[in-house]
């Protein structure tokens, strides 16, 4: 048994910094998937609306075109990829990057009460439509990623 654990542990030092390299590569190639694809006609209509509805972003709408706001939000989501996939230069960066991830998910997760059509009122809750109900869903899981990705990147900034 104890050449078993001797093995899984040697495992275990392994997979966990492929794990954490993993972890933040998959956010910053979904930013920079989802901020490149902002740039776009189609997902500038596509945010309508759930930004329309939105009582903490609709405000944007007087000061730029739908098209000028994703551009905008396009921007800011490749930043924030920059930011978490610097971790390799600095960790400081990518505790920013997490921090600002984090954020924009807690933003994006309160679509799920402002926009229409979200919860299917006949099913009775919790059923949520597949979107955008279950497309804003995901951001849950990536909320977490973003917060473990700020406090593990801290963690390596106080440990210096």
């Amino acid at each position: 048994m104890a050449g078993w654990r001797d093995q899984a542990g040697q495992v275990l030092v392994y997979a966990e910094p492929l794990s954490r390299f993993g972890l933040y590569a998959s956010l910053a190639i979904i930013y920079a998937w989802f901020g490149g694809m902002k740039f776009t006609d189609y997902e500038a209509q596509g945010l309508v609306p759930l930004v329309e509805n939105s009582p903490l972003l609709s405000w944007f709408y007087a000061l730029f075109s739908a098209r000028g706001f994703s551009t905008f939000l396009g921007f800011l989501e490749l930043s924030i990829g920059l930011l978490i996939a610097l971790r390799l230069a600095s960790p400081i960066f990518s505790a920013a990057g997490g921090l600002l991830s984090a954020g924009l998910f807690v933003t994006t997760l309160s679509f799920m009460i402002s926009t229409p059509g979200v919860v299917v009122l006949e099913l009775g809750a919790p059923a949520i439509t597949v979107a955008p109900g279950q497309f804003l869903l995901k951001d849950v899981g990536l909320f977490a990623a973003s917060f473990w990705v700020s406090v593990d990147s801290l963690k390596t900034v106080v440990r210096r």
